[in-house]
């Protein structure tokens, strides 16, 4: 009897509930999405991702599927497959999604935090392949991230390691949804990006951005930026160095072979690598200046990877 060579992974978040049909080579072979029923609680949501299912597992032989995994936002208790609670979804508490995707679904289902999966993604078929170490960031909505050490995942207790954008950056920083002062998340996340620029645009009406109101976000400022906009440019040069105050912790607490930033800001890495690698210069000590910081080579897909790489039989 051969090894099912087929998962549906799902990624599950606070605007869209995206899921994928994943090949043992990490190709894409089928996608679906559709916009997460917050207002419906987590049983909607659940319905949502059977759905789904069905849908990018339509006219696959059973036979070959090896199960759903689900990428989340924590906390989240992975080793009992129960969400402990999501600040973007409501009612997200204590939820026990792996028990009742099973119960509805029949087959093998695995939970992981979303920056875990997308670490998992990015080790076994993008920018992370072939190394032991290195950390993943993403920089979206929030900060978060997942860490490979020592060739496995690090998970610590109740598998609750890398939860990345809570490191405190500027104890008398912003305060973070979290309720702590300071978190990098607060400084730097794409959220963090886009209030800072529309704080600023409001006040320079010589900068493109000033138009757009509050239409202001992390992505319009990197366009902006690439069109020369002076502000941008500025806001840009900020979030890089916040951005590479993080990358440096990051560097002096795991020692990897590389960093890699993924996640809706990550579009703009060409512009931020610049200042980010200046503070690692600056700021990191010696044996750590020379660890690249490389952008994921997955894109968005890197959670929907990682997600079905969790009941693949590569899994890890």
């Amino acid at each position: 009897m051969t090894s099912p060579t087929l998962a549906v992974g799902i990624d599950l978040g606070g605007t869209q509930v995206r899921a994928a049909l994943i090949d043992a080579q990490g190709a894409l072979l089928a996608r679906a999405a559709t916009r997460t029923d917050i207002a419906g609680g987590p049983r909607a949501v659940l319905r949502q991702i059977e759905g789904l299912y069905a849908e990018v597992g339509r006219g696959v032989d059973p036979a070959a599927l090896a199960g759903l995994g689900v990428s989340a936002p924590g906390p989240l208790d992975s080793e009992t497959g129960v969400v402990l609670g999501i600040p973007t979804l409501p009612g997200w508490v204590d939820i026990p999604i792996v028990a009742w995707l099973h119960e509805a679904l029949r087959v093998p289902v695995t939970l992981e935090n979303d920056g875990v999966a997308a670490a998992i993604g990015e080790w076994h078929f993008g920018a992370g392949r072939g190394l032991s170490d290195f950390v993943y960031v993403t920089v979206s909505t929030g900060i978060g991230g997942g860490v490979i050490a020592d060739g496995r995942v690090l998970r610590g207790r109740r598998r609750l390691a890398a939860h990345l954008g809570h490191m405190t950056t500027a104890p008398e920083g912003e305060v973070c949804l979290c309720g702590n002062r300071g978190c990098w998340e607060a400084q730097a996340s794409g959220t963090a990006f886009g209030d800072r620029a529309r704080r600023l645009a409001a006040l320079a009406p010589d900068s493109a951005l000033h138009a757009l109101g509050a239409a202001v976000d992390a992505q319009r400022v990197i366009d902006a930026a690439r069109g020369g906009d002076a502000l941008a440019g500025q806001l840009v040069a900020h979030e890089a160095e916040l951005l590479g105050i993080g990358i440096v912790s990051l560097l002096h607490l795991f020692s990897p072979q590389a960093v890699v930033i993924g996640g809706g800001v990550s579009a703009g890495f060409d512009l931020l690598h610049p200042g980010i690698q200046a503070q690692v210069q600056a700021r990191a000590m010696p044996p750590f200046r020379e660890v690249p910081v490389v952008a994921a080579q997955l894109g968005p897909n890197s959670g929907l990877v990682g997600a079905a790489c969790l009941v693949l039989p590569r899994a890890t």
